[in-house]
């Protein structure tokens, strides 16, 4: 829909919100095999003035559907998007390089191993990928699942992997919902960012549900422009911290290797 598309359906219709629409326009701009666009790119295919769209792409990255690469001036889908039903997927090439990674380590000596890739959200760590275990006694999880980015294990290795501005602009968030979340999120990556230095990887035994036992390291994008979270975990009356750290940790940091090799 072009701004003047919106313009006239604005007029004809007093319920129709022309902001969202073009908000919404924004999002849909996006193509096969294109994980970013500029505002120019924007601009050419809405129609609407770029001055328009500046204020629209600082929304959205604000709410988390966008994410800034101010380097080059792109911008590329974020995991927010995954709640609204968009393909978000599709533009993450980081997906296609993790799935055989992911799929060996489920394949590991515990059928009960469940493992998965996620990216931060706000101050929520969101799947993008997984790998179930096949046990009908398991951690049960899915593409979209949340996980609280300051308690969980996936979420204190993305925080520990990200570069200071983006893990400050977390703490903000935390801050702006609450200053004592900001005080204990800094605490927790405090404690992270010591224990990856110590052994290499984060760890969450009932840290985020008292049933469940896990690791978790952080994983690159090809530029190095975006951080995910690695983890292996499960029920933790099947899934034993001793097994976690000595057969599946050095398994999991060879695959983030591996799925992080860059450019």
């Amino acid at each position: 829909m072009h701004d003047m598309d919106a313009d006239q359906a604005e007029g004809k219709d007093r319920n129709f919100v022309t902001s969202l629409a073009r908000g919404l326009e924004i999002l849909r701009c996006y193509r096969d095999n294109e994980p970013s666009l500029t505002n120019s790119d924007f601009s050419d295919r809405t129609g609407l003035p770029k001055a328009t769209i500046s204020r629209l792409t600082y929304t959205l990255c604000e709410l988390g559907y966008l994410v800034a690469d101010e380097r080059v001036g792109t911008y590329r889908l974020g995991a927010g998007v995954l709640q609204l039903g968009f393909g978000v997927l599709a533009s993450m090439d980081i997906n296609d390089r993790a799935k055989q990674e992911m799929q060996a380590l489920r394949r590991g000596p515990n059928s009960y191993i469940t493992v998965a890739l996620g990216e931060q959200h706000g101050l929520d760590v969101v799947y993008l990928a997984t790998a179930n275990s096949s046990e009908g006694v398991s951690l049960s999880i899915r593409v979209g699942s949340r996980l609280p980015v300051f308690h969980s294990a996936i979420g204190r290795a993305i925080l520990v992997g990200m570069e200071d501005d983006h893990r400050e602009a977390v703490f903000e968030i935390a801050g702006r919902q609450d200053p004592e979340v900001e005080a204990e999120g800094r605490e927790h990556y405090a404690e992270a960012k010591a224990e990856f230095g110590d052994k290499g990887f984060c760890t969450g035994y009932g840290r985020w549900r008292s049933d469940v036992n896990g690791i978790a390291v952080p994983v690159f994008s090809l530029t190095g422009a975006r951080t995910y979270g690695l983890n292996v975990g499960g029920p933790s009356f099947r899934v034993k911290k001793r097994q976690l750290e000595s057969v599946y940790a050095p398994l999991l940091i060879k695959a983030a290797e591996a799925i992080s090799v860059r450019r």
